[in-house]
């Protein structure tokens, strides 16, 4: 019998007396793990064990806070950041039952918003600019009439100048 197949017989051993003396109701979990090697990583769960459960004991009594940075909360907000992009791009949807989907929508529901203001900034900007080509060949109004919406014309041009046509 190899090393690693003993201890984990000992292991198990140890682990279902442990099982033995503690309310029927608790669930056992040994995590044992070598920094910088995951490979070498061994999670023994014991009958009944949720690994959500695990982590969320984890979180409460071991130091898991919400505010500290690990790989695996980094990549949640990975995908979470990037479904939003796309969402926004309405590109690359992920599947109808993956939990990233509400993340998309968030993307999706701001990037129609945008595309309707921009829309609007366009529509409104067409129509101030031709008043005033109406107003300049008529020859009235005040000088800072036309100075004040040639203005906003100019403020509308910058903004719709940083989106695609």
């Amino acid at each position: 019998m190899s090393a690693i197949n003993r201890f984990h017989e000992v292991a198990n051993d140890a682990l279902v007396m442990i099982s033995d003396r503690l309310p029927p109701e608790a669930k056992l979990t040994l995590v044992i793990y070598t920094p910088g090697e995951p490979e070498q990583d061994i999670v023994l769960k014991g009958p009944g064990v949720e690994a959500d459960e695990v982590v969320n004991t984890m979180r409460r009594r071991g130091g898991l806070s919400l505010d500290g940075d690990t790989g695996y909360k980094r990549g949640i907000c990975d995908v979470a950041i990037g479904a939003m992009a796309l969402g926004k791009q309405n590109s690359g949807p992920p599947p109808a039952d993956h939990w990233g989907l509400e993340f998309w929508d968030i993307g999706r529901a701001e990037g129609a918003l945008q595309e309707e203001l921009v829309q609007a900034l366009r529509l409104v900007r067409k129509e101030l600019d031709a008043c005033q080509r109406v107003i300049h060949y008529a020859g009235g109004f005040t000088p800072a009439y036309v100075d004040d919406a040639q203005a906003a014309i100019k403020v509308a041009d910058t903004v719709l100048a940083k989106v695609p046509a």
